[in-house]
């Protein structure tokens, strides 16, 4: 299922470090900020939910072409990039990692973007007619 609309994505990290979540947030909400407790929504299952206070916030996304045009000042090479990737993936837990049953990494939607989500259903589910 794709989730309309746009959106901000952000990995929260918890105290020991590691990252608990990757959260989606609508593009005109307010970036969750370390320390504060922040309502992270399974994107279709109403009754998983969880209070998060992060350790660290790392935005996950940076505007490279708009309009035709180079937006950031200076573009990463190749090796930077591969480093990065790598450095990310030194970052993960090893139960997510492991080739056999791994652990599945969460991704959650702030409490607007899983209202939004789910009226948005509502409104375009067909209502069966029974009589």
């Amino acid at each position: 299922v794709l989730i309309p609309g746009q959106k901000t994505p952000y990995r929260l990290y918890g105290t020991d470090g590691w990252p608990l979540l990757d959260l989606l947030v609508g593009a005109k909400e307010d970036a969750p900020a370390v320390g504060e407790r922040f309502l992270c929504r399974h994107p279709f299952i109403e009754r998983k939910r969880a209070a998060v206070r992060a350790s660290r916030v790392l935005p996950l996304h940076h505007v490279v072409f708009e309009l035709g045009t180079v937006q950031m000042e200076s573009l990463p090479s190749l090796q930077e990039t591969k480093q990065y990737v790598k450095d990310q993936m030194a970052f993960m837990r090893p139960d997510l990692l492991r080739p056999l049953n791994p652990s599945p990494y969460k991704v959650s939607v702030s409490q607007d973007l899983f209202t939004f989500l789910h009226d948005l259903w509502q409104a375009e589910t067909p209502v069966t007619e029974m009589s």
